[in-house]
């Protein structure tokens, strides 16, 4: 069977291929750009505890820890007045601030590890084609190239190619934020705190409603971020740069008099800040050294596909919606939508699967990102012109709370701004006898609590850790811990639930935990691979525990499905252009591409499946998508001092 196609090496597009080459399944990596971008230090993307477990399970986890911080708190100020202050530890995890060049970076390297997936650099997309068995993709280059795959995904962007070719469209709202952006390197009176200070005392520049935001990175640099008002005016250099100044000037000034973004909660916060005081002979606010190191605007769109699925096609991240105002994070979904895709395409890929489970991916991603997007939208008017009589309450149902909160919120991945999602209404929700089910602290559909658990080996680690490669069953089985492995694997309900767990039509895995949020003893969980509940059983029910499993694969594969029993790549067969031949499957020079072609080298030796066809060998008959422009692009750029990502 022929490789899954990813268009796009961004992060989604990275993340998504290496989440399925954990899963054994090939992939080909589509990149128009020829190889990583330049470094944009005011391009970094804040990462939520959930995303950053997935980044941490595909090995990126010493990279993040060396090129991103950990904040030890957030402050939210109004003017001069101290709301807020949310210190991060055990009980509350902080966010992960990284550039956005390191993440992709720490992406790359743990793509160089995996044998079964190929990038291939330098080529454009350009055709598309499907039929019953497989996608065939054209790219564009001296010499026309065909791409044959399984499926195809296009995280290519908000100007994606994969979605006009296939006719998908993206309405929504164009640059409903504008910020100003600067990375400086400086000292800031609260040494690795994040602020978002609302209508600061002075703001040049700024008017009425005026917002700022400073998060730490490594090495004494800060991001900052001003709101600018609506409109497209230029932002030129020297506003920008009068920007900073006032702001550094406000926040210095604030601290030698403690009050609101200089109030601490401890002499700690504001040990190494500059002097508070103007130097001898100057009448104007003093403004400790920095070092500018980027600036930039960044333009905030909310778009959404009207569809993510058409046949053996799919989009994710980018190309698929575009969020970030109010603090809401796009990495954040886009990363979500390549943990819950990957392991779908990987049953597929592997045993066949039903259009339930395909389709469930729309169903769910999309479902979520609606409810975010929908949230913003009733959000903004709100909480950029004022409280109006209270009228916000009645909005956001249960966030009877100050704008600034909600705000907060949406910075910190929290409430329906933030929070990780649930699929309370997913498609592959089990039906179950309401008798056989008990209530815990996790509704269904929801993400699990990350509490310690035993491993079959014996090691303990954090749930989220074993995510990924299946189901997970977790008994809670309090005051285990303190046995050895051999006696509780032997005891009580284990050697039953082992041998129920065997006989599950999809892979699983067992764990036990001391405790878990509102469960009781000899509670059974069922966990989804990317660590959504499916359900809380009362002690091991083996028909209920198979109805579990058979629904969250979306039920027995459909006759398209590929038929092949789970497996590695090795039992693959390669696509009509190639021989089978060697321990995968695959012809000598499946990956050969003509001289001058799309930017591919030659790949000798064992490998995946990847087939690519000179212009003139056309893939396997069926009705292509025909290269339309769609919709134009929207500008998301604007001509302002230098334009960036979120």
């Amino acid at each position: 069977m022929e490789p899954v196609i990813v268009v796009g090496a961004g992060p989604v597009g990275l993340a998504l291929a290496l989440s399925l080459a954990r899963l054994d399944v090939p992939c080909l990596v589509l990149d128009e750009a020829p190889g990583p971008g330049d470094p944009r230090p005011a391009r970094t993307v804040v990462l939520r505890p959930d995303t950053t477990a997935l980044l941490s399970r595909l090995g990126c986890g010493p990279a993040l820890d060396q090129a991103g911080t950990r904040w030890t708190a957030w402050r939210s100020v109004r003017r001069r007045r101290l709301l807020e202050r949310v210190e991060f530890g055990t009980d509350t995890a902080s966010p992960v601030h990284v550039p956005q060049h390191a993440l992709t970076q720490a992406l790359r390297s743990a793509l160089t590890r995996e044998p079964l997936v190929q990038v291939v650099g330098g080529c454009r997309l350009d055709e598309l084609r499907q039929d019953e068995r497989g996608v065939s993709a054209h790219t564009r280059g001296a010499s026309g190239i065909w791409w044959r795959g399984s499926y195809l995904v296009g995280c290519d962007g908000p100007r994606s190619t994969v979605r006009k070719l296939l006719e998908i469209r993206f309405p929504g709202r164009t640059a409903v934020e504008r910020h100003a952006v600067a990375a400086l390197r400086t000292e800031l009176p609260w040494p690795g705190e994040a602020l978002l200070h609302r209508a600061p005392a002075r703001q040049g520049g700024g008017g009425s409603g005026g917002e700022v935001t400073a998060r730490p990175l490594p090495g004494g640099v800060w991001r900052l971020d001003w709101l600018l008002p609506p409109g497209r005016d230029l932002v030129t250099p020297d506003a920008l740069v009068a920007r900073i100044r006032d702001s550094l000037a406000v926040w210095t000034a604030e601290a030698a008099a403690g009050t609101g973004s200089g109030a601490s909660a401890g002499p700690e916060v504001r040990a190494g800040a500059a002097p508070a005081h103007a130097p001898k002979g100057s009448d104007g606010p003093l403004v400790p050294p920095y070092e500018l190191l980027d600036t930039g605007v960044h333009t905030v769109h909310h778009r959404l596909a009207r569809r993510w699925r058409r046949g053996r096609a799919f989009l994710a991240g980018d190309a698929a919606h575009l969020l970030g105002a109010l603090g809401t994070q796009g990495l954040d979904e886009g990363l979500r939508d390549a943990e819950n895709l990957a392991w779908k395409l990987a049953l597929a890929w592997h045993q066949g699967a039903s259009e339930a489970l395909l389709d469930s991916y729309q169903a769910e991603r999309r479902g979520a990102v609606t409810a975010r997007l929908r949230a913003a939208d009733q959000a903004l008017p709100l909480l950029r012109d004022g409280e109006r009589g209270g009228r916000w309450r009645t909005v956001l149902p249960g966030a009877a709370r100050g704008h600034t909160a909600m705000l907060t919120d949406g910075h910190l991945g929290r409430g329906p701004l933030g929070a990780p999602p649930a699929y309370a209404r997913s498609p592959l929700a089990p039906v179950t006898d309401p008798a056989c089910t008990v209530a815990v602290g996790t509704r269904p559909g929801a993400p699990v609590a990350d509490v310690p658990v035993t491993a079959p080996d014996g090691s303990h680690v954090p749930l989220r850790q074993r995510l990924g490669r299946g189901l997970l069953v977790v008994l809670v089985a309090p005051g285990t811990g303190v046995w050895e492995q051999r006696h509780w694997k032997s005891a009580g309900l284990m050697p039953r639930l082992s041998k129920t767990v065997t006989a599950l039509p999809m892979r699983a895995e067992v764990l036990v935990a001391e405790a878990y949020p509102g469960a009781v003893a000899h509670t059974v969980l069922v966990v989804r691979p990317d660590g959504h509940l499916v359900a809380a059983l009362g002690g091991v029910r083996p028909a209920e525990l198979y109805a579990c499993a058979d629904a969250v694969r979306g039920g027995a594969a459909g006759p398209e499905g590929p038929g092949n029993a789970m497996g590695g790549p090795g039992n693959a067969t390669s696509g009509p252009a190639n021989a089978t031949g060697g321990p995968t499957g695959r012809a000598e020079a499946a990956l050969a591409l003509p001289a001058g072609g799309a930017g591919g080298t030659a790949s000798q030796g064992p490998g995946p499946s990847f087939d690519a066809r000179p212009a003139d060998e056309p893939p396997p008959s069926g009705e292509p998508f025909p290269h339309v422009e769609g919709e134009a692009a929207r500008d998301v750029s604007g001509a302002e001092v230098r334009s960036i990502g979120g």
